[in-house]
């Protein structure tokens, strides 16, 4: 019996190519790398080098479950372990993985430690030198010459 191939499809409001294999169309969910893509693949029991588009909607179901829950990973793949707030280990994905870095920043800016006044003057916040890059403002023009 022959499937039709889905040229995309959406999990966790990332379009997916179905042209792909499965553990490298999940790279475009925010927050899964390769390796956590083919953990995703391994452990839901889907084969990792099946395209996308072929994928059923019990195998589907079954990657979307994975994702969600999180005892079956182990804790060094997560991207928030020993969180702030809570204290727990989480997995986060998509939007919730993008605002909770925003009020991450904001906290730093809000409590004036050294990494929120890099990030609030736009500088470099990981140690990297400043001389050479990081000129985007209106201030480092370069060479000036003499107007004729």
């Amino acid at each position: 019996m022959e499937q039709k191939l889905r040229h995309v499809f959406r999990i966790f409001a990332a379009d997916i190519d179905g042209t792909k294999s499965i553990k490298h169309a999940l790279n475009k969910v925010k927050g899964i790398s390769f390796s956590m893509s083919n953990a995703i693949c391994t452990i839901s029991g889907v084969d990792a080098s099946k395209k996308a588009g072929l994928l059923t909607e019990d195998e589907i179901k079954k990657i979307e479950s994975t994702m969600v829950d999180l005892s079956k990973f182990p804790k060094w793949m997560l991207n928030r372990r020993k969180d702030y707030d809570e204290g727990t280990d989480k997995h986060l994905l998509g939007v919730n993985l993008k605002l909770r870095k925003e009020f991450d920043v904001k906290k730093l800016k809000k409590i004036k430690s050294y990494r929120g006044m890099r990030h609030a003057a736009g500088l470099p916040v990981r140690g990297q030198r400043t001389k050479g890059h990081f000129r985007k403002s209106k201030k480092s023009l370069g060479v000036k010459r003499k107007k004729k």
